[in-house]
């Protein structure tokens, strides 16, 4: 079993029953998935920057990546009906709590002056999107192999209902929020 899949069982769960006065078990909030979102606005011209975008978001999970397609075309930004225009992963279970403890532990300390993520990302339904300016903060991803610098959004979905349970089930996993 994970490291915080254990704590979540062993610590987290108790502190938020005894906080939040659930009275069933399986009220508790637990963290339903993670997903990883690129954009790659870019591909409309060189479809080899998608391919490179799938491949970065393939080293950093560990998971096969899904094309996002667009829905309709704009002709105004030269995009089709059916164009590959970004890649997601969508994270559950033992990889889910290998990537959470891998990002907190890891990564987000590696980010040059760091003081800790927004409060503010959280969407009033339980759910926190943390986003990131650059993969190479990851450190699976070599250097010399990233054909271009970009962002991605990092979404942590849990059952919570409001915001202040999502920040502690979170707090509890580990997540360096601001003071």
């Amino acid at each position: 079993m994970n490291r915080l899949k254990a704590k979540y069982n062993d610590e987290i769960s108790k502190e938020l029953m005894t906080k939040f006065k659930y009275n069933s078990v399986m009220e508790i909030p637990k963290l339903d998935k993670i997903v990883l979102n690129m954009g790659v606005g870019d591909a409309t011209d060189n479809s080899k920057l998608l391919d490179a975008a799938v491949k970065d978001l393939e080293i950093i999970t560990g998971q096969k990546a899904v094309v996002t397609k667009s829905k309709k075309a704009i002709a105004g930004f030269k995009v089709r009906e059916g164009q590959g225009i970004g890649c997601k992963v969508t994270l559950r279970g033992e990889n889910m709590y290998n990537f959470l403890d891998k990002l907190i532990s890891i990564t987000l300390p590696r980010v040059r002056d760091f003081r800790g993520i927004s409060n503010k990302s959280f969407d009033g339904r339980g759910n926190y999107t943390l986003g990131l300016t650059e993969q190479l903060i990851f450190s699976e991803i070599n250097f010399d192999d990233v054909v271009k610098v970009r962002g991605m959004d990092i979404v942590f979905v849990t059952t919570a209902k409001t915001n202040e349970e999502a920040h502690d089930l979170l707090k509890g996993f580990g997540m360096p929020f601001k003071k």
